[in-house]
């Protein structure tokens, strides 16, 4: 059964509309609460939350949705999605809750949960509590309010800030520092504006920082990791060694190399895994990567005896993944990075320091140290489509992807996807013959627009 709220990141959508309304977050608080409250002690939930204008109406909703089950609420304020998880984990409270829609405008908003071990919840967890939240349709939410007596307390903790700042900076390694490197950095006007250029700089970088200056709108506006434009010109203009650039809640990382050349998260992958395998630090010798991830660089990690191991698209899945078999790297061409030492979810502040490091240690420039491989040709297109419409259950877009399968079979792969948080299908397409890619690709993209529309 399809879930009815949430998708491969939590609840995603445009702020003030169904779903994204105080009224859902009211009722989503309410319904995970009453999970994670099974017996009589005092139960406690952490929440964070990125700079868009609509964060500030979904916490106090989600904040009195908690405390009518009897929950305690600890509010971190702004802060990157990564830091509320370890958050969770380390004030032992049962529940975490990052209010953002990560790279999406700030109109979009969204809800994450994580459970008391700082992990994204379960597939399973999520559709209970989707079931809950159908009760309380029905008129049964009183069956979890609690006495007036035993409503939740709230309290704004301002610790938090500074408990982060430390567990980040231990990232990196205690016998380096970031002396004499220039670093640009763009925090996509998000949740990581104020910890990110304050960790690069106690660690010893000259720090040029662009995004830095939220007003509630302006969060991935033409900047950040999905736009780097700004981000290549000032690593350029600046002689910066290296660009960083975060989106809005800073759990994914792209790189800008000190030529201005964007690097995405296959090659910082590719990166981190050569240096972990060298130092016996890489678990069984596995990178975890997506279906999206290139061909070039499972190529090119399998010449050095590295595995990699693929799963469908999602962050929430490559961490599965890991966590089943023990695996210690993994993430998405995207920019999501998993360091299992490190975080229970993508963490792009810290995988940033490892590249830091690296080529601190190997004192190598970026863009020597960042070109791992020769990607394959690949190509993504989004095709959108009216909400309700099913494009891809239509007879002529089967019979045109079966085609273009046919195409590409034995030089290259095509993968169609419908986004989890968007109402988008996404188009890829791998292969020798850059021409026949592109070709593929487009012809896929307009035809599900068209018939999608």
């Amino acid at each position: 059964m399809a879930r009815r709220y949430f998708g491969t990141d939590g609840i995603r959508g445009r702020a003030n509309t169904d779903p994204m309304t105080a009224e859902m977050a009211l009722s989503v608080a309410m319904a995970a609460g009453a999970h994670f409250t099974s017996d009589h002690r005092r139960h406690k939930v952490v929440i964070g939350k990125d700079t868009r204008l609509s964060s500030y109406m979904l916490e106090p909703a989600l904040t009195a949705g908690f405390t009518a089950v009897g929950m305690d609420v600890l509010l971190a304020g702004v802060l990157p999605t990564p830091a509320v998880a370890s958050l969770t984990a380390t004030m032992r409270a049962d529940l975490g809750v990052m209010i953002s829609a990560s790279h999406n405008p700030f109109q979009d908003n969204g809800i994450k949960l994580f459970g008391p071990d700082g992990y994204k919840l379960s597939d399973e967890i999520e559709s209970e509590i989707e079931d809950r939240m159908d009760s309380f349709a029905e008129g049964h939410a009183q069956e979890v309010r609690v006495d007036s007596a035993d409503l939740g307390k709230v309290e704004r903790v301002e610790s938090v800030f500074g408990r982060y700042l430390e567990a980040t900076k231990r990232c990196f390694p205690q016998d380096l520092t970031l002396k004499g490197l220039k670093i640009g950095l763009d925090c996509a006007n998000g949740a990581a504006y104020r910890i990110a250029p304050t960790v690069l700089y106690e660690l010893g970088a000259e720090v040029v920082a662009m995004g830095i200056d939220p007003n509630g709108t302006n969060i991935n506006d033409n900047c950040g990791a999905t736009h780097v434009d700004a981000l290549q010109r000032l690593v350029v203009e600046n002689r910066c060694d290296v660009g960083l650039a975060l989106d809005g809640d800073a759990d994914r990382l792209i790189i800008v190399d000190e030529k201005g050349t964007k690097v995405d998260g296959d090659q910082i992958m590719a990166a981190i895994a050569e240096a972990l395998a060298a130092s016996g630090g890489l678990a069984r010798n596995t990178l975890v990567a997506t279906v999206m991830s290139n061909l070039g660089m499972e190529r090119h990690l399998a010449a050095r005896g590295i595995r990699t191991e693929r799963t469908q698209v999602g962050d929430r899945y490559v961490l599965a993944k890991m966590r089943a078999h023990g695996y210690s790297l993994g993430g998405e061409q995207s920019g999501h990075l998993i360091l299992a030492e490190h975080a229970t979810t993508g963490d792009g502040l810290a995988a940033a320091l490892q590249v830091l490091a690296l080529m601190q240690r190997e004192n190598k420039p970026a863009s020597q140290l960042l070109t791992r491989f020769k990607p394959l040709p690949q190509l993504l297109e989004n095709a959108r489509f009216a909400a309700g419409n099913q494009p891809l259950d239509l007879n002529e877009v089967q019979v045109a992807i079966a085609e273009a399968e046919a195409e590409l079979q034995g030089s290259g792969r095509l993968l169609i996807r419908k986004s989890g948080t968007e109402p988008l299908i996404r188009v890829m397409a791998e292969g020798e013959d850059p021409a026949l890619v592109k070709r593929i690709v487009t012809d896929l993209r307009d035809l599900i627009e068209k018939v999608g529309a």
